[in-house]
């Protein structure tokens, strides 16, 4: 497997309040002829994510040819799940409906931050609203810890997920805590309801592992096929040794899966963008080619890019 970079696509100028920085954990619908629109988010001047979307020219995704000038959907009101942040993490089109799946953050006392799924729906991929004021994916009695950035497919008559489950915190050298977590699998008969059995989809490959995020799924000739994220248990965010790489690994069945980091064929760049970190995939076909956008240093802050597969 091999991708050749083409280079960044966007980033906020910083001109707007509620996207003064960042372009991360991109999702998009490439079902038109003209354009391929892309959600993403952006942080707000304190910080938080808000949702919005933009457009690409379909014929080369290098070119930006609208950004919408708000965002999508507000954030909850004080108590919910997603009154601190909202990060779009997978869109999808069913019979009635668009589908945007979103992570919801919370601000915590005892740790850092806490994520929920919750999703949101349009008929227009323009107008959206939150299918409910509460998350789809949330704690359970044997997942105690947040689960956040999550790939949906609809396969063999069902939906199929695959999320970032949170195992624990742990303190870090410099004293504050840390998240550790792995990627599991859940079905559900309509998107909404999801039977959770504590299925780990990808693990810590080493002791030294400690977060395994942002899942993109494809399935090709019954094989499925995973692109994710990767990184160190600790000093990751400046670290380069210990930063975000993209991993691989392929599946008979979409549950049981086999890494195959080694064939993944992309790493950060000597310099510029992406030279310190890769990180958040996400991998479609389009237009006969497989196309994998991604963010680079920071954890989006430099914005998003693209890369193409090679035969």
């Amino acid at each position: 497997m091999s991708w050749k970079k083409k280079g960044l696509i966007y980033v906020p100028d910083g001109s707007k309040e509620w996207a003064t920085s960042h372009a991360h954990v991109v999702c998009v619908d490439n079902s038109y002829d003209d354009i391929v629109r892309v959600y993403y988010s952006a942080r707000d001047s304190k910080g938080r994510c808000m949702a919005s979307y933009l457009d690409l020219d379909a014929n080369d995704l290098s070119k930006v040819i609208y950004v919408n000038g708000e965002p999508i959907l507000e954030l909850g009101v004080p108590g919910t799940f997603d009154d601190c942040g909202i990060m779009p993490t997978w869109f999808i089109k069913t019979p009635e409906e668009m589908r945007l799946y979103y992570i919801g953050w919370n601000v915590r006392n005892t740790i850092p931050y806490h994520n929920s799924l919750g999703y949101a729906v349009s008929q227009d991929g323009v107008n959206f609203q939150k299918a409910f004021d509460g998350p789809v994916i949330d704690r359970i009695p044997t997942e105690p810890q947040f689960s956040g950035s999550a790939c949906v497919l609809f396969d063999q008559g069902i939906y199929k997920m695959w999320y970032l489950n949170c195992t624990h915190w742990h303190t870090a050298v410099d004293g504050k805590l840390e998240p550790s977590y792995h990627i599991k699998y859940a079905e559900s008969p309509d998107g909404i309801y999801w039977k959770r059995e504590g299925k780990v989809a990808i693990d810590y490959f080493h002791p030294n592992e400690g977060g395994i995020s942002r899942p993109s799924v494809l399935i090709e000739d019954g094989i499925y096929k995973m692109w994710f994220s990767y990184r160190g248990e600790e000093d990751y965010r400046d670290n380069t040794k210990n930063s975000y790489r993209i991993g691989y690994a392929e599946s008979e069945d979409g549950i049981a899966w086999q890494r195959k980091d080694d064939e993944v064929g992309i790493d950060i760049s000597e310099s510029g963008w992406d030279s310190q970190m890769i990180e958040y995939p996400l991998v479609f076909n389009h237009k006969d080619e497989k196309i994998l956008f991604y963010n680079g240093n920071g954890f989006g802050r430099s914005g998003f890019g693209y890369a193409v597969y090679q035969q």
